[in-house]
């Protein structure tokens, strides 16, 4: 290995780097604002009766259903 090698670092990576350096807050803001919409603790007996109370799609949607006579 050369002696001026140094690790490649994209643009973008080096833009997130700086941006967290200018605001060292940041990734507990992320965290918080993550916590509000994805982290929550799920109610097991609503999502069971949902799951239920789906009706099955049929394997071909756009096909009408035969007449019976």
């Amino acid at each position: 290995m050369p002696l001026f090698w140094k690790p490649y670092k994209s643009d973008v990576t080096q833009f997130l780097e700086e941006l967290k350096a200018q605001n060292p807050k940041l990734e507990e803001a992320q965290r918080k604002g993550r916590s509000l919409l994805w982290d929550r603790d799920l109610d097991r007996e609503a999502l069971r009766e949902f799951q239920a109370a789906q009706v099955p799609q049929p394997p071909y949607v756009y096909q009408t259903k035969p007449s019976q006579r």
